[in-house]
């Protein structure tokens, strides 16, 4: 069993932890890349860089929102993402075992608030689950990675917790540990190739929205057309000449801009 938690912690661990910065690396790069390439063959490049940052910061940080639709189950999805987040790269035992292998470390959370947001993850890792199952509508557009990622996102905090705080004997806590090593390692190893990837693209959903969905050439003027504006100047007509334009064809260029 020993050499066992050993391969998992060691190699094992090393092996995933590349595949899951290598894969969410290439994936970031990529995205980007081609972004930047239909922003640079589009006609229109204008980009309101201040706007990017806003709708950025509301994506990451949902707290206008987060009660507007389905307050519950938003509150239930932010405690299970916050825990995801805080707890791996902050637990005390973890930074130990950076510390030894790397010689790095940084501040730890308390125990008190990784247990509880250890917690938060577990129990809303199964109230995400049920909900999926007990709803229709969630249901018939959910795949089974639906209901297998949060369980198994789950499986290293319940495993973890229960070596942590629970009186087991050694071979129950042996056990228990290699359910938490090797879990963890195939979380990391699999996140690439996974819905999960959108841990990384979240972020730059909006500026990759800015820089790549651009209407081609000549469709604002068959927007014009179908909203009945096909006599007034269209968006980039509108904006090169001195006079202003009079409110409805205002409107129609707004709708063209979009």
């Amino acid at each position: 069993m020993e050499f066992w938690l050993e391969l998992g912690r060691g190699p094992l661990f090393r092996l995933a932890f590349a595949l899951m910065v290598l894969g969410l690396g290439r994936i970031v790069v990529l995205t980007l890349a081609g972004a930047l390439e239909a922003w640079r063959r589009s006609p229109d490049r204008m980009v309101d860089w201040r706007q990017v940052v806003r709708r950025t910061a509301e994506w990451l940080i949902p707290v206008n929102r987060l009660w507007r639709r389905r307050p519950l189950y938003s509150t239930i999805s932010l405690a299970f993402h916050i825990g995801l987040l805080a707890v791996p790269p902050f637990l005390a035992a973890h930074i130990l075992l950076w510390e030894r292998s790397t010689g790095l470390s940084w501040a730890a959370l308390p125990q008190a608030a990784a247990d509880g947001l250890t917690l938060a993850v577990i129990v809303s890792a199964l109230l995400l689950v049920t909900g999926r199952l007990a709803g229709s509508t969630a249901r018939a557009i959910s795949r089974r990675q639906d209901y297998l990622w949060p369980l198994l996102l789950a499986t290293p905090f319940a495993s973890g917790y229960a070596c942590s705080n629970l009186r087991l004997g050694p071979a129950s806590y042996q056990a228990l540990m290699l359910v938490h090593v090797y879990s963890g390692d195939l979380v990391m190893a699999l996140i690439p190739f996974t819905k999960i990837a959108h841990c990384v693209l979240a972020p730059l959903s909006q500026l990759v929205t800015a820089l790549a969905w651009k209407f081609p050439v000549g469709a604002g003027d068959r927007v014009a057309a179908t909203l009945g504006y096909g006599d007034r100047p269209s968006w980039l007509e509108g904006a090169r000449s001195a006079g202003p334009a009079p409110a409805a064809a205002r409107s129609a260029q707004e709708v063209c801009a979009r």
